[in-house]
Formats: C-alpha cells, structure tokens, sequence
C-alpha cells in the first residue's frame, strides 16, 4: 500500500485525518514541499518551513497517535546549514522518513533551475533516518548517479516520471504504449476526466507539439471514449512518421529522441521563455504549458450544463454601449442614454419618464394632480345622492385622461 499525503496547518486536525486513512495505508505523509500560491493562501506545504514550533507538535502528535509511519515531504533553504537544522529538528520531532526536495520554495515554474544535491547530502549526512532524494530525475542514470552522489536510500522523480512513467526500469517506450496501458487502468479505476487529460498532456508533451491538431481534440474531449479515440488516432498518426522517416535520420531539433517515444522534458528558464512570449509568467502557464487554456473553469462548466447554448466566447458576446455618466451599459432603450441607475436619478430630477426603463416620474405626477383636482366633485356627487352620481366615472375618467 501507499503512503498517504496530507496538507495541514493545524496538529489536531491532522492527526484526525491521518486517523481515518491510516488503515489504507503504509504511512502518512505530511507536505512541507509545495510551492504553489494555493500553498500560499491556504498557508500550507513549504511556506511552514518557517514555522518550527507548530511542525513540531504536528509532528510529535502525530507520531504518538498513528500505529503507521509519519514521514515528511521538504524543500531545502538557501543555507545548507539551516536545511540540516531543519531536517533533524522534524526527525527529533518524530518523522521517519524524510524527502527532500534539493530546491527552494522560491524556484518553481520557470525559475525552477536545477536541484541542489548538495543540500541533500548533507542532510543524508547529518541525520539517522531514512532520506529520499527528489529533483534532477530525469532517467535511470540520474537515478543510479544521485543514489552515489548523495548517500540517500531513495529517489524520488515528479516531473520526469511524467513524462516517461518507464523511467525507474530503464525504459523509454512509445508514447502511445504507456497511454494505452494508463487508460486501460483508468477503465478500471475510474477518475475525473481532468486528471486523464493531465496525464495525457505530460505523457504527449513532445508528440502534441508535432500533432498540434491532436491537441485541441484533447483539450476539448468531453468523455473518456473521446480521450480513446484521440489516443488511437495519434498512434496512427506517430506510425505514419515512424514509417516516412529515413535510416539514421536524426530527430529535429534538441530531443534525444523522436518525438514519439518516451523522453525528459526540460522546462525553459525565463530567457527562453520570454523569446516565446512571456507566456510562462503569466498567472496560468502551467495550464498554458498543458494546452488547455480554453477548458472553462468548473464554475462555467455548471453554468452550460444548465444552459447549453450559453456562449463564453468574448468575441460572440454582445458589445454594450457605455452610460454617457459612469460607464456602464446603458440601457439599449433609455431616452436618456444612460444606465438604469443614472437614469432614474435624471429623471427622479427632472420629473421626467423612460418607458425604456419603466420610470414614469412624469406621468405619475400627472395622474396625481387630475386626482386632487376630481376630488371636489366626487365629495359633490357622494353629497347628491345616488340618483344623481351616475354621470360621476364619465367626469373621473376624463379628469384622469
């Protein structure tokens, strides 16, 4: 069985949680790693590295309470002396088993950079538990040569063991292989639909940038029989290139290998990325990186299933005229030009209607001084009687005409 990772701030309610998986499992696993700005906002993952005092008592509760391992994900300071006080600050506490990850929390996405293992060794060094190694994973070798390099007892590879899920055998097969045995597991273990389409986007990083086509349909794929049939479809087209292309011809570009088969993705550092656009720094690059900037978000999922013609588009969405005061859409019918708000405050001045808007100031004003003036004879004919009032609705409804 796995371990099982969590993302906590607070002792009690981690412990808690861990209680209730830690019969599924070989261990419970606390991030300390994680980068991200969701980290940030949920204050999370590796923006506790700061926080000794509470690490410990999650850690120290944590090992008291769980018949399973407490093990913990972290990211290494700038100083290699702190990351070791660190590390043997969280094994005093009661981790068991410690992955460091040899960057700091500030080098994600482009700035990403190349992990230290340095720091890692000398944590490897320094403490009497077990230490896994994580960064510059991208093959068997870096595997065989990090294991030497830092004295660790593991490795552990995220990126490079995305894109080629063979990579602790040695192996770089076909994309289309893996992808074929990934959804058959998926068959059986059925997930969402979103994590499907991630893992196909790692897996065809390379292949996607020949087959731009195929990446379209991937991103707009609906159900997992699309994902099938767009699979089955890029190994056609893969063939194709296998058979066009000439003995000894060597891939285009700076791939070790053809496009098709398994292989490191390197992520562009922000020079390169700048020649490109820019794109890497913007708010959502890696949905960008992933080719699926046009799947709405699940909010506007809801909204079409609700409403199947509803249209995001921005270029399908109707132009609105601005209020001539405060620049908002005015009303496509407003005599005055300008939005409800604003028009009811003209109007409201003026006395004055829009029927566009339904503010009829002008014609209620009318209505209540013919009132006022029809009074004095309706109090005359409720004074002469019955037999003498009949022509009194004639006289009010001229009044009020």
């Amino acid at each position: 069985m796995p371990a099982f990772r969590f993302c906590a701030n607070d002792p009690e309610v981690f412990v808690q949680a861990a209680l209730l998986a830690q019969d599924y499992c070989d261990a419970i696993d606390l991030n300390l790693g994680c980068p991200q700005m969701i980290a940030k906002r949920g204050h999370y993952g590796a923006f506790l590295q700061e926080e000794w005092d509470l690490l410990q008592r999650m850690i120290l509760l944590a090992h008291e309470k769980l018949s399973v391992p407490v093990t913990c994900k972290i990211r290494v300071f700038p100083e290699i002396d702190k990351t070791v006080r660190y590390a043997q600050m969280l094994e005093k506490a009661g981790c068991q088993l410690l992955t460091v990850h040899g960057r700091t929390k500030e080098q994600k996405g482009p700035l990403s950079g190349s992990a230290s293992w340095e720091h890692i060794k000398a944590v490897s060094k320094a403490v009497a538990i077990p230490v896994f190694a994580n960064g510059n994973i991208q093959c068997l070798r870096d595997v065989e040569r990090c294991l030497q390099d830092t004295g660790v007892q593991g490795v552990m590879s995220a990126e490079g063991n995305l894109h080629n899920p063979a990579l602790f055998e040695g192996r770089s097969p076909a994309v289309w292989e893996l992808a074929e045995e990934y959804l058959d597991i998926v068959r059986q273990h059925p997930c969402p639909l979103s994590y499907v389409r991630a893992h196909l986007f790692k897996l065809w990083h390379h292949t996607l940038q020949v087959h731009q086509q195929l990446r379209e349909e991937l991103a707009k794929v609906k159900t997992l029989e699309g994902v099938v049939a767009v699979s089955r479809e890029l190994r056609l087209r893969c063939q194709e290139d296998i058979s066009r292309q000439k003995e000894g011809e060597k891939p285009s570009g700076s791939l070790p290998f053809s496009h098709w088969i398994c292989q490191p993705y390197f992520r562009p550092g922000p020079r390169e990325g700048s020649k490109e656009g820019g794109a890497a720094r913007s708010k959502r690059a890696l949905e960008d990186e992933e080719g699926i900037t046009d799947i709405l978000s699940k909010n506007k999922q809801k909204k079409q299933l609700r409403n199947p013609h509803k249209t995001f588009d921005p270029s399908l969405k109707p132009k609105y005229a601005k209020c001539d005061q405060c620049g908002n859409p005015k009303g496509s019918r407003c005599v005055f030009n300008l939005c409800r708000g604003c028009c009811k405050k003209r109007a409201f001045r003026e006395t004055a209607d829009c029927p566009g808007h339904g503010l009829l100031f002008k014609t209620k004003l009318e209505k209540s001084l013919a009132w006022k003036g029809a009074r004095p004879q309706l109090q005359e004919a409720q004074q002469a009687g019955p037999g003498e009032a009949s022509g009194f609705p004639e006289v009010v409804g001229s009044a009020l005409a």
